[in-house]
């Protein structure tokens, strides 16, 4: 044997381990370089990302409203029942009066200018405030698309008249006004809160996912923490838990079409429920969420201590006190981290709600949970569809709200397993 303590120094000063050294430093920094131009190219291609979206897309977060005078005859509206009424032409009247100098045969045009849903804006307000029947209602209503877009300079004023979908006759009109004060560009909040429509300018599409997002956490939280708590504390180990371990596992890799096509089988077809309602997107999409939940929750149970265990139960609590006031507390971090990162997937979901039916053209935000909706990742994907100029902004601001609701979850769930994180 080599005796060790007589083992003769190493000489580290020799040209070989020089050379060694030299390679050993030269990796290091390959490695590094390669690790920091990976994170510089993910960060550049996030960043143009973002930058392409808000390029187009941050013209939809404000509208051009024009306010007009319009005249309530009497003659025109049914006192009793102030729904029924020619709304269309005292929209026209109320415009005309703006332009006494228009002849006749130019109203057509001069009616393009306001949004062909100003009939039913003026409606809404006179039944609404029926005191209005006789007198003057003063509101501001939303541009046409093509004129929103030419207030927002998507529209060049120097292209040839027959190449764009504004004449100049329009153009000297929308400037008369814009002279006037009546043109505003208030923020959009029916972006956020308008259901679908034809027209850029009313479109949006917010609310169905608030509902079904709302579904999805009722159901899935309750039952996957229930679920994981059983799994991880009181079930017995044995094949049939093991069945189910693998099962819960292999669920969360199962695509996300599949659970559409079981929602469309089992609440549509077999239970009934109303195709397209927030409540059955809620509910696939809580399938969908629930494993997730479940395996995050069984990972936070394994991470408390079993010297937590063992001291609750050595002061004499029962397994079900030790579970509820001693381990649950101290996963609740991870467990809430887990289900807003699992609900933020879900708010990104388009192949399921598309088999229910929530891509359907719904012209009015549903009031409840069995009125028919759409949610917003399958209205991008039908806005991506649309042929109007207005439609290509809005398909960028939806995705940037989408980015942004994600941001924010994702947020929420560091800053509470931040705040709530406990050490011993």
């Amino acid at each position: 044997m080599v005796d060790v303590a007589h083992r003769p120094p190493i000489n580290w000063s020799t040209d070989a381990a020089k050379n060694r050294r030299k390679r050993r430093y030269a990796a290091n920094r390959r490695l590094q370089a390669y690790g920091i131009a990976a994170i510089a190219l993910a960060i550049g291609l996030l960043a143009v990302l973002v930058a392409s979206l808000m390029a187009t897309g941050y013209t939809a977060f404000v509208k051009t409203e024009i306010t007009v005078d319009f005249p309530i005859p009497a003659e025109m509206v049914d006192s009793e029942d102030p729904s029924k009424g020619n709304y269309r032409a005292i929209v026209r009247e109320g415009i005309a009066a703006l332009f006494p100098e228009v002849p006749a045969s130019d109203a057509r045009q001069l009616g393009q200018i306001l949004t062909n849903n100003a009939q039913f804006m003026v409606r809404d307000a006179v039944v609404a405030d029926p005191s209005l029947i006789g007198g003057t209602l003063t509101l501001a209503v939303p541009a046409s698309d093509p004129f929103d877009q030419l207030n927002k300079g998507l529209i060049s004023r120097d292209v040839p008249e027959d190449r764009r979908r504004v004449s100049d006759q329009q153009i000297e009109w929308f400037d008369q006004l814009d002279a006037e004060g009546r043109v505003s560009m208030p923020f959009n909040w029916g972006l956020f809160f308008n259901a679908d429509s034809r027209f850029p300018e009313l479109a949006g599409a917010i609310v169905g996912s608030f509902y079904a997002l709302l579904i999805c956490f009722l159901v899935s939280f309750p039952i996957g923490i229930a679920a994981a708590i059983y799994l991880e504390e009181f079930a017995p180990k044995n094949r049939w838990t093991d069945l189910i371990e693998v099962n819960i596992n292999n669920l969360a890799a199962v695509p996300s079409i599949v659970f559409g096509l079981l929602g469309l089988a089992v609440f549509l077809n077999f239970l009934g429920l109303p195709r397209s309602a927030p409540l059955v997107g809620g509910l696939v999409l809580a399938l969908m969420t629930l494993p997730t939940i479940i395996i995050v929750t069984r990972a936070s149970l394994k991470s408390v201590p079993p010297s937590i265990r063992e001291a609750a139960l050595g002061v004499g609590a029962s397994k079900h006190q030790m579970v509820v006031h001693h381990v649950l507390p101290l996963a609740i971090p991870g467990i809430l981290t887990g289900t807003i990162i699992g609900l933020a997937q879900a708010l990104g979901e388009t192949a399921p709600l598309l088999l229910i039916g929530m891509n359907a053209f719904i012209t009015s935000p549903p009031g409840g949970l069995l009125d028919a909706s759409t949610a917003l990742p399958t209205q991008i994907f039908i806005w991506a569809d649309s042929p109007e100029r207005g439609f290509v902004a809005l398909t960028s601001a939806g995705i940037l709200v989408l980015l942004g609701f994600l941001i924010l979850m994702n947020s929420i769930a560091i800053f509470l397993r931040q705040r709530l994180q406990r050490s011993w």
